[in-house]
């Protein structure tokens, strides 16, 4: 009988590395979803129409998320390699390749929005009185999206490169901006004009050109190595974009297909009653405090995973890997019970009552079972990617999407009729399920797939050890 001796993880060694990274992208997005807050309050007063129409094109902007995400992901399972390596060359050229689609991904929405919001508005709703307050809204917020993701771009790369406060400082100097111009803006403060949803359009777009200003400042003050050198961008050649491009494709199309099904579900959910729409948007804002916290871990999952795969520490990385689900969940469930605890006057504040505070109590409640089994998923997901493996988690979650989820919310919604949150439930109806394959490709190990020479020297010993172990195990159970 083979034993197995197991090497004691350096726990607290861990969770410090962990928070470096969590705690300022956390509070990053804690930030952000903070100003969305401010901004769903302060526009309030103007009726829950009002608030529901900002929620749909809310959701336009999530669409442009998940048509760029997928350069992201993709840039930094390279970032992260290559600066594990030490590989400067390797750094410019893979951020040079992932600013150029990521901000082609921005022109489009940033035109479609200024250019044909009526259409765009038909489509997520058949509310005529929402699509009227939407069009005013999208064809200001247009200009922002560029400056968005170029600036989603530049904290992509810097946090990989551990220079996580930057983006923190533009984060807070950006939510500063808006909030302040909103109440200038919206109700028409210090003689300036009541413009009402054009007001909060026009704050956004002035706060995206100072969360700009304030990373491109503090990289030069910083002498950040990498995000200035536009020179050094962009000589990579056929053979570079042709790895990017493998490397990054199953999360394109992972990024893009989830967000066709996410928009199919947003059309369905967009057909309910007013009440259920307003409801909808307060509680996507909440939704936010809780990707906040998990983006804070999902970002250290990818940095901390992928820097040792592309260094060539492949054990250790594989040991990070497996812990940091478990840091992820923990700090989900706390982020639900507490935004659960304090549910009553944060929906009051949003100008909720009635029929519309119910559903989206009734969303809050539903969501926080779910967000354990999703962000477990999400998290898993991108340590894959920052590994190598950009296929596993793509190809499970494009399936689950379209055999069963889509089915599930369409004939729920538009043919049985079914009520509300029933419907609102069938969008997560996969997420234990996928839960309980991707820990079992955890465990495997088969996801560590380096792109560095460094990482791929590791690679036969590490599966080498890895067959070894399951072996024992085998062993072990039939003894």
């Amino acid at each position: 009988m083979t034993m197995l001796v197991k090497e004691r993880f350096p726990w607290k060694a861990f969770i410090k590395s962990v928070m470096a990274i969590a705690v300022p992208v956390a509070l990053q997005n804690l930030l952000t979803t903070t100003g969305s807050m401010i901004d769903t309050m302060m526009l309030a007063p103007l009726g829950e129409l009002t608030v529901g129409a900002v929620g749909l094109c809310a959701q336009f902007s999530s669409l442009m998320f998940t048509g760029y995400w997928g350069f992201v992901g993709g840039g930094m399972l390279f970032f992260a390699q290559y600066y594990g390596a030490k590989d400067d060359e390797g750094i410019n050229r893979s951020y040079g390749i992932t600013l150029s689609f990521m901000m082609l991904v921005g022109f489009l929405f940033g035109l479609a929005a200024i250019l044909f919001p009526d259409a765009i508005m038909r489509v997520y709703t058949d509310k005529t009185s929402i699509q009227q307050i939407g069009v005013k809204y999208l064809r200001i917020i247009g200009f922002a999206y560029p400056l968005q993701v170029y600036s989603m771009a530049c904290s992509a790369l810097l946090r990989t490169t551990d220079k996580v406060r930057i983006p923190l400082y533009a984060g807070a100097a950006s939510v500063v901006t808006n909030c302040s111009l909103n109440w200038l803006l919206i109700e028409g403060h210090w003689c300036f004009p009541a413009l009402g949803v054009q007001g909060a359009a026009l704050a956004t777009v002035i706060a995206a050109v100072v969360n700009v200003l304030v990373i491109l400042i503090c990289a030069k003050a910083q002498k950040h190595p990498y995000l200035l050198r536009v020179d050094r961008h962009f000589r990579w050649k056929k053979e570079n974009l042709k790895e990017y491009l493998q490397k990054c494709f199953p999360i394109i199309c992972n990024e893009v297909l989830i967000g066709v099904g996410a928009f199919v579900m947003n059309i369905v959910l967009g057909r309910q009653s007013e009440q259920a729409i307003a409801g909808l948007a307060v509680f996507r804002t909440l939704e936010g405090f809780i990707i906040g916290f998990f983006a804070g871990f999902s970002n250290a999952a990818s940095v901390l995973v992928g820097k040792e795969v592309g260094a060539g520490n492949l054990k250790l990385a594989y040991e990070r890997a497996k812990r940091v689900v478990l840091l992820c969940d923990t700090f989900i469930l706390l982020g639900c019970l507490f935004l659960i605890a304090i549910h009553s006057p944060l929906l009051h504040a949003m100008s909720l009552s009635g029929e519309s505070f119910d559903l989206c109590l009734g969303m809050l409640l539903i969501y926080s079972m779910a967000a354990l089994f999703r962000m477990g998923n999400w998290t898993q997901n991108d340590t894959y990617r920052s590994a190598g493996d950009a296929a596993t988690g793509t190809i499970l979650e494009i399936t689950f999407m379209y055999l069963l989820v889509l089915p599930c919310v369409c004939l729920s919604g538009l043919v049985f009729k079914a009520p509300f949150l029933v419907v609102f439930a069938c969008c997560y109806v996969d997420e234990p399920i996928r839960f309980l394959l991707m820990q079992r490709h955890m465990y495997s190990g088969k996801w560590v797939r380096p792109v560095t020479p460094e990482g791929r020297a590791a690679l036969p010993a590490f599966l080498a050890e890895r067959q070894r172990c399951r072996e024992a195990r085998r062993g072990n159970a039939a003894a």
